[in-house]
């Protein structure tokens, strides 16, 4: 083994020891021996532990009143029979716990060990617990978790496996931008430690589907782990596309800058990182191709095995004809247990009153009797324009009165004052819709000479004085006025013009 991927190995060695001592105040707790009242052993490590659970979850509730009494109280709340200890004995218990976590002397807990990256002896301090400030009057200190304490707790909470290596490719990618090539190679030996261990998993699941599938929920199950391992591959197939396209990029940028031995060095170490990362990301996409046989072969291969499953559990000689020749059954019993293997009963049948019916004479009497759509006549159109027209002015004059002084009012603001003005049948007709459609397709609306007679905004018009000119524009959000109709919300704005 060469002697930089060595020297790697012990690299941070300082800040793993810090993390492995955080563990320390809980074996410091397994290591005592005291008993409860009944002379059994107190499980102080398992008791450690809740009460970091017990300062973890004040914080998130932001209650910054717990101490060690608080903790005695759920201590004994969670206990129920488990520990004999009366109150006293709790508060005992909480307050050894809190001393382990938070030394009385006011040093911080130390851990001292040989330092094998610096070659030297070495100590990390850590702080599961800090104070809060006190109760004077009852004499009460309170706690809360310090960022060690915090990270131990996230150390107990599992990483997903599932994760490991997109983490390790993020990690990968900071180091490649920082130029850390020694540890990139690292990174890559544990990306490829990753990929071997998928690899395996998939087989076992390939396995399993075919040996345990023995019904549609173990199917549906199967079928939903196959594609979550299908997509993160997929998704981390991309991400080892670009990081490749990285190193590419870095690679050819050293090519030309090898100057002194340094960068011939880093020159070396990113053609390794080149080839390690070819061979990893060849082994992930080979990965790919066999999560997608597995679905689609894998799968499609359970899905019959059920389909011959079900034919080989039920016979229709042994379950059905045997038991009819069998069994003497009465009618009754024998139709009730044909029934679902017969068909639907189909009867042909013709009523006398079709001799009532219109008869097919001929094409051209056919075409003749053909019925079509009435045309509307001229004076309907007028009409209705005219009918539109004296609608537009009427909420035109709503509008204005509800403006009085300003010069804005929402479309939602209108609809509110129709309701407690008792006028809210204009919400249930039409013509309300098409008016505010309509300016805004006309905005901005000013009075101009011109303008047809049978325009429908004709009486909406004659309401505006030479220099005014409306605007109607979209405000974000939709109003659902009635249960027919759905409207999106907009703004009547009222400007004058000074060149007028």
């Amino acid at each position: 083994m060469q002697i930089d991927r060595l020297t790697g190995m012990v690299e941070g060695y300082k800040e793993r020891i810090q993390r492995l001592a955080l563990f320390d105040p809980l074996h410091k707790l397994e290591a005592k021996r005291e008993k409860d009242r009944q002379d059994r052993p107190i499980d102080f490590f398992g008791l450690g532990f809740l009460a970091l659970l017990f300062f973890f979850e004040n914080m998130l509730l932001r209650n910054k009143k717990a101490g060690a009494k608080e903790l005695a109280e759920y201590l004994q709340q969670m206990n129920q029979g488990e520990i004999d200890l009366d109150k006293e004995g709790f508060e005992k218990l909480a307050r050894t716990i809190v001393d382990v976590f938070r030394p009385p002397s006011g040093k911080r807990n130390a851990r001292t060990f040989y330092n094998w990256e610096t070659r030297q002896m070495d100590s990390v301090e850590y702080s599961i617990l800090k104070a809060e400030r006190g109760d004077l009057s009852s004499n009460k200190q309170y706690y809360s978790l310090d960022e060690h304490g915090l990270e131990l707790v996230f150390a107990t909470k599992e990483f997903f496996r599932e994760f490991h290596l997109s983490i390790n490719q993020l990690l990968l990618r900071k180091q490649l931008e920082k130029g850390e090539f020694a540890g990139a190679l690292r990174q890559i030996s544990e990306m490829s430690v990753d990929v071997e261990t998928l690899k395996e998993r998939i087989l076992r699941i390939k396995h399993e589907v075919q040996r345990s599938m023995v019904s549609e929920e173990t199917y549906l199950r199967f079928k939903q782990v196959i594609e979550d391992i299908h997509t993160r591959l997929a998704r981390e197939h991309e991400e080892f596309t670009e990081l490749q396209t990285f190193v590419d990029e870095t690679k050819e940028r050293l090519l030309y800058e090898r100057k002194d031995g340094k960068e011939q060095r880093a020159y070396e170490y990113i053609l390794r990182i080149d080839r390690e990362l070819g061979e990893v990301h060849f082994a992930h996409t080979q990965l790919l191709k066999d999560s997608i046989a597995l679905k689609t072969t894998a799968l499609q291969a359970a899905q019959e095995s059920l389909y011959h499953v079900a034919l080989q559990s039920f016979n229709f000689d042994q379950e059905i004809v045997s038991r009819l020749v069998s069994t003497p059954l009465p009618l009754f019993a024998t139709r009730t247990l044909l029934e679902p293997f017969l068909g639907l009963e189909q009867m042909a049948s013709w009523s006398p009153l079709a001799v009532f019916e219109k008869q097919r004479i001929g094409v051209a009497q056919e075409e003749e009797e053909q019925e079509e759509f009435e045309e509307v006549t001229n004076e309907q159109e007028q009409a209705h324009s005219m009918i539109q027209q004296a609608n537009f002015g009427t909420l035109m004059q709503r509008i204005f009165s509800l403006l009085g002084e300003k010069n804005e009012i929402t479309l939602e603001e209108v609809a509110v004052q129709l309701w407690e003005n008792g006028d809210d049948a204009w919400l249930k007709h039409r013509s309300f819709y098409d008016f505010w459609l309509l300016l805004h397709q006309r905005t901005p609306l000013q009075k101009s000479e011109g303008e047809e007679e049978n325009h429908l905004l004709k009486e909406v018009l004659s309401q505006l004085a030479p220099s005014e000119i409306i605007r109607v524009t979209e405000l974000p959000g939709r109003l659902r006025l009635t249960e027919r109709y759905e409207i999106q919300n907009m703004i009547f704005t009222r400007e004058r013009r000074y060149d007028v």
